[in-house]
């Protein structure tokens, strides 16, 4: 189905009101462009190390939304431009022009499924549900996995330094705790690897859905694993029910900044002699990390490497 799309130019300051607005009148789902820079807070729940430059803030803001083309669009812009109108008296909603367009025909849901095609990590299989395994692979560890709304396919070269460095930790019936578990694929991966319980902690509570139903397409039972949403960092309630002094492995693929400020958290987390295999650095903030890793009293025990990207790796003494 086509939609109906229109970009409503105003100001930053008035973005927030205007958006609020927007939804008061039905309209679900409004995209914000502005110039406004990220957060701290913003950054770290972000799956990048490295944001692209942009120019300062002009003040002006785009808020986009979509209407049903059997919708009364003229009815609905005219209210908005009335609201407007009542907003420009205590706040400078500036010129609130609007752009008209229509939007393809798209699913977005799935339109993301033409990209991710099967690939190996050394002899293990990642591949999607719709696809099919080939008979030159069937003797290989086929992983099935679909990573839906969360992050993680495993495609990407932190994700596979943290799968080498598993699979080289890995021992049979060992705790793993991964920290962003996203997908669920390195809990997953551990748990085929024989760990005997995963646990997963992430921000995105998509990452619950995704983590269930990707152990249940490759034969995992719920009994083998655990996915928690909250901030372990910070949170002493996830902290908690994460449990002290319990895991083998503690996995974290994440930015390096954020490892800085889990590190000595999550040493709390590990068994003495336990493993800590951390990723998600690009290669000019490695330092960064062994710095906090041996800050935090661990052992480095090796650093990787792939492309641009650093897996660091240490023990707890």
């Amino acid at each position: 189905m086509k939609w109906k799309k229109f970009r409503l130019k105003t100001t930053t300051e008035a973005e927030d009101i205007v958006s609020s607005m927007l939804m008061d009148l039905g309209i679900q789902g409004v995209q914000i462009e502005d110039r406004i820079p990220l957060s701290q807070s913003d950054k770290e729940q972000m799956f990048v190390d490295i944001l692209p430059e942009i120019e300062a803030d002009d003040g002006v803001a785009y808020l986009s939304f979509y209407l049903e083309p059997e919708e009364d669009c003229e009815k609905i812009l005219s209210e908005i431009r009335r609201e407007l109108q009542d907003m420009s008296a205590y706040v400078n909603v500036g010129e609130c022009t609007v752009e008209e367009s229509e939007t393809e025909d798209v699913d977005w849901v799935n339109n993301w499924k033409q990209y991710f095609h099967q690939f190996c990590v050394d002899d293990i299989l990642i591949i999607p549900s719709w696809e099919d395994v080939s008979p030159e692979d069937e003797d290989k560890m086929i992983i099935h996995i679909d990573p839906g709304t969360a992050f993680g396919t495993g495609m990407h070269e932190t994700t596979q330094l943290c799968i080498r460095q598993l699979r080289k930790y890995v021992t049979e019936g060992c705790r793993v705790l991964d920290v962003g578990c996203g997908s669920g694929i390195l809990g997953m991966l551990a748990l085929k690897f024989g760990a005997g319980y995963s646990v997963g902690t992430d921000l995105d509570p998509c990452a619950i859905d995704a983590t269930k139903e990707n152990m249940e397409v490759n034969g995992i039972g719920t009994d083998s694993y655990e996915v928690m949403i909250g901030n372990i960092i910070d949170d002493r309630e996830v902290q908690d029910k994460v449990g002290y002094g319990c895991y083998d492995i503690v996995a974290a693929n994440i930015l390096a900044d954020v490892l800085v400020q889990l590190t000595p958290v999550i040493v709390n987390q590990l068994k003495p002699g336990g493993v800590y295999i951390t990723s998600g650095i690009i290669d000019d903030k490695e330092q960064t990390v062994v710095d906090a890793v041996k800050a935090a009293g661990l052992e480095v025990l090796s650093v990787t490497y792939q492309g641009e990207w650093v897996c660091v790796t240490a023990r707890k003494n």
